[in-house]
């Protein structure tokens, strides 16, 4: 069997979780006896703290089959280590269930759905770091405008269905939560350092040991490129991210009370060169890389600040989770949003999408003409925004056995605040020359606004355990008082006030067929909220979802595959720049869609196949069918929907997609493939819109990486990202064809100490 030489606390979590999908003889295979007797002992170190780690990631442990009803998915260290993957995207491409609209190619602002969430940002699932709301104001601006950075964290799950409605606010589709590093139990750290294609660079290390009762952890990363995309005229297409963090943890043992206290700090930011500005569809075929002049000075910057206090309790029979959390990001958005209009009035969408029906406008984006009316001006936006999330939540944890059956209780309420202030101002540019020129014109305020939220949600979960059965009993919470206000001046009489109150049951069960086999059947109700901005007559999104499925596990092999069906009574959208430049008479606004089904089906499986007694062959395979109708017809001023008719799909939703992940592993060396297929998917629903009829071709791609160990000496790495070099247009929004990152090659080194 192959050593993986993780970090001594991956070690014991691979021995209580399943996040590394290895056996435990695989984890604690050591190259010499001593590191094995090591290994036993911080295992032993780490069982004595198990409750208060599970506490922190969700999925169950172990190599024996999951008991627990609802989709969870678990990626644990030793599969985020085997490509070292730092965008999201690539990650969630082995998750079953997943559809996302690829962007800027390395993941910066990614758009996730599950289950046929239009993938927007992410805004439509409930997105956490370390079990605390993670998105910027995730009530009142759920767009994620702010994601982390992959490269720090060592394990993320994904929750759908049932499992799911603890986790809100948005519980029509999931949830994803990502593990950052625990505190050592003893002395450990490690440095990475890479470089690659495109002037790629990372330096990620972390330091962190436990002496007595006080742990401390250190860990930083700093990531950049130069970006693959070719700026016409020249210009800087890539990015430079940065991201700090400690903790402290503090164990007190109090008798029959253990007490664990946790602080948690971190700082991040980003400089990134990007563009909402794509290409024309001639244009990609030519050159996929290729960027207009007119996004040469779009840019992107922002600060994100956390702070978070944990404490653990456990006394015989319960335990108690209670965290305090603040969360503060602040971004400059520098970009092009169009012509200053008029009475040549022209939209990005509709430039690009029909360049021979708009040549001059087509030729302005790409400095062929000069601007020579005032309609003709380029206007550059700032959305400057403020953000702020902060709460306490917590969870309770005990067993307790009623009329001879056991129930496994679990409560838990959480109070949160957030609030986005926009500031969003333009600017007039003349293009001269193949250079954008200021005309001289006072800058512009267009949105002054703020939204904020202040809610309670409270869950209730028991779990009822009679002879091979368990029966999940759920209820959800969700008291919403939000405010709107316009602070442009002279319209300060433009606000608004409102409150939102819904409880969302759950019930979900788990049937033991044998020790290895068991079935699965769930049905939720779930909700997303709208902003404070849209009035009360507005309709929440709401649905009635359902799944059925069965697990199976023994020794190597594990398979899971669940059906899914969503019975949504309202689907709601809403226009953001991001979506469309169409909806800047509309920024903000919400739509309403009706009746919509959404179904599919989620499958994943794996076996690792022994060659010999140290050559391995670890396989797995995941595959989503997904498919979705609108059940009424209608008129929408929507850009991704149109007009309507009875039948049609929602968008960004591809019918099929499947990863298969195959690897070869010895005792110093390793080497994997991934290769993944995504199906064609529908850029806008209806009628008469810009994209109406256009879907993005199928593509595939492969991802390589290979390692080998240096024993004490750490180890080195390869990795190449599409080594088949193929680039397809993943989305044509925001503005234009957008193409995949294109072959990028890598090399590292890895000590471990």
């Amino acid at each position: 069997m192959k050593y993986f030489p993780l970090s001594k606390t991956a070690k014991a979590l691979s021995v209580a979780f399943i996040a590394s999908v290895l056996p435990i003889n695989s984890v604690l295979a050591a190259e010499n006896n001593e590191e094995a007797i090591n290994s036993v002992d911080i295992v032993d170190a780490a069982i004595e703290k198990f409750d208060y780690l599970e506490r922190i990631q969700i999925i169950g442990r172990g190599d024996k089959l999951r008991t627990e009803a609802g989709s969870a998915t678990l990626i644990g260290e030793a599969q985020l280590e085997k490509f070292k993957f730092d965008d999201i995207n690539r990650v969630l491409y082995n998750v079953p269930g997943v559809n996302i609209r690829e962007e800027d190619g390395y993941g910066l602002r990614p758009n996730i759905g599950f289950r046929g969430a239009t993938p927007e940002r992410s805004k439509k699932i409930t997105v956490m770091e370390d079990g605390i709301l993670i998105g910027p104001a995730p009530y009142s601006a759920p767009a994620a405008y702010y994601f982390p950075m992959m490269s720090k964290m060592t394990s993320l799950e994904v929750f759908k269905g049932p499992a799911a409605t603890k986790y809100g606010p948005n519980t029509v589709y999931g949830a994803l939560n990502m593990t950052t590093r625990a505190v050592p139990e003893a002395q450990e750290g490690m440095i990475d350092v890479s470089l690659g294609t495109d002037s790629y660079s990372k330096v990620h290390g972390y330091y962190g040991d436990t002496i007595g009762d006080l742990g401390v952890l250190i860990e930083a990363v700093n990531m950049r490129a130069d970006g693959f995309k070719e700026l016409d005229g020249g210009g800087d297409t890539g990015f430079n991210k940065s991201d700090v963090m400690a903790k402290f943890r503090y164990d007190l043992n109090t008798g029959k009370v253990n007490h664990t206290f946790g602080l948690k700090v971190s700082w991040a930011e980003e400089h990134s060169d990007e563009t909402y500005l794509g290409l024309t569809d001639v244009d990609f075929y030519q050159q996929p890389e290729r960027r207009y002049v007119a996004s040469q000075k779009d840019n992107m910057d922002w600060q994100h600040q956390q702070i978070q206090f944990t404490h653990f309790m456990q006394a015989e029979g319960f335990d108690i989770t209670t965290r305090v959390y603040r969360n503060e990001f602040e971004r400059s958005w520098d970009k092009i949003n169009g012509f200053k209009g008029g009475a040549c009035d022209a939209d990005l969408q509709v430039v690009l999408a029909n360049p021979e029906d708009n040549e001059l406008f087509y030729n302005l984006l790409t400095g062929q003409a000069d601007t020579s009316r005032d309609c003709e001006k380029i206007i550059l936006g700032d959305n400057a925004r403020e953000y702020y999330s902060q709460g306490i939540q917590s969870e309770l944890y005990f067993e307790q056995t009623l009329f001879g059956l056991t129930h496994k209780f679990n409560i838990g309420a959480r109070f949160h605040q957030d609030q986005i202030e926009r500031n969003h101002t333009t600017d007039a540019f003349l293009m001269s020359s193949a250079n954008l020129v200021t005309d001289g014109s006072a800058q512009v305020a267009t949105t002054t606004d703020r939204e904020k939220t202040q809610a309670i949600a409270v869950f209730f979960k028991d779990t009822i355990s009679y002879n091979a059965l368990d029966i999940t009993l759920g209820l959800r919470g969700e008291f919403i008082d939000s405010t709107y206000q316009n602070r442009k001046a002279g319209e300060e009489d433009d606000w608004q006030k409102k409150s939102t109150s819904i409880w969302l049951p759950s019930l979900s069960l788990f049937y033991t067929l044998t020790e290895n086999a068991g079935l699965l059947f769930g049905i939720h109700e779930g909700f997303v909220p709208t902003s404070p901005k849209e009035g009360p007559e507005v309709d929440i999104e709401n649905s009635i979802n359902y799944e059925f499925g069965g697990r199976y596990s023994e020794g190597e092999a594990k398979v899971e595959a669940v059906f899914f069906y969503n019975d949504m009574s309202n689907l709601k959208e809403s226009c953001s720049f991001s979506t469309a430049s169409q909806c800047n008479d509309d920024l903000g606004k919400e739509f309403d869609g009706g009746e919509v089904d959404v179904y599919g089906l989620e499958f994943s499986s794996s076996y690792q196949f022994a060659l010999t007694e140290g050559l391995d062959v670890p396989v797995s395979l995941v595959y989503t069918y997904s498919d979705s109708e609108f059940k009424n017809t209608f008129e929408s001023s929507f850009p991704m929907w149109g007009d309507i008719t009875a039948g049609d799909s929602v968008p960004y939703l591809p019918e099929h997609q499947f990863s298969i992940n195959m690897g070869l592993t010895a005792e110093q060396w390793d080497v994997n493939f991934i290769a993944r297929y995504v199906g064609e998917m529908l850029e806008a629903s209806g009628d008469n819109v810009t994209l109406s009829g256009v879907s993005t071709e199928a593509y595939t791609v492969v991802d390589f990486s290979a390692s080998y160990y240096l024993g004490q000496y750490g180890k080195v790495y390869l990795k190449a990202d599409n080594i088949l070099d193929n680039q397809e247009i993943v989305s044509r929004r925001p503005n234009g064809a957008r193409p995949s990152k294109p072959q990028q090659l890598f090399v590292g080194y890895q000590y471990n100490f």
